[in-house]
């Protein structure tokens, strides 16, 4: 994940630099999938992350798409992907955080069928000191599942 910007890592909750950042995300227990291009270079990962405790069952989406291949439905793909990898990991809910203001990654979460759940504002910290709002987005595994199913369309995934 080394192509991504280093203004692209404000945005990102951990060091992908970091080995040992990469390392901990593919740890047992956790759904995960690296995305290639036709170059064999990294297009981009998605992990579904378990919570502990009062929370298990709930899921985070961690989603980092290469800049060379965002708009091209990438990340869209492996966040669909990762709604699947919840139903496997018995997860009956999925959360994922944005800043507030990234609106094309908003609107693509919520095309999935996400919906906003907390707005904190302020909650970020960029490397320029600026402060921006974190949106918490929300999805409801068991629920669309359900609906995808009576519409017909778990047959076509």
């Amino acid at each position: 994940m080394a192509g991504i910007p280093q203004h692209d890592r404000t945005f990102l909750k951990e060091d992908v630099a970091d080995p040992a950042v990469v390392a901990a995300w593919v740890r047992p227990g956790q759904a995960r999938c690296v995305a290639v291009g036709d170059d064999g270079e990294v297009a981009g990962y998605v992990a579904v992350i378990p919570l502990h405790g009062w929370s298990s069952h709930v899921g985070e989406v961690r989603l980092v798409v290469a800049p060379d291949h965002r708009g091209a439905g990438v990340g869209r793909a492996l966040a669909r992907h990762a709604v699947l990898e919840a139903l496997v990991l018995d997860l009956v809910k999925l959360v994922v955080e944005v800043i507030a203001d990234q609106e094309a990654l908003v609107a693509m979460f919520r095309d999935l069928g996400f919906e906003p759940e907390a707005l904190l504002s302020d909650h970020v910290r960029v490397r320029s000191g600026e402060l921006r709002d974190l949106l918490v987005l929300a999805h409801a595994v068991e629920q669309q599942w359900a609906s995808m199913s009576v519409a017909g369309i778990v047959e076509s995934l």
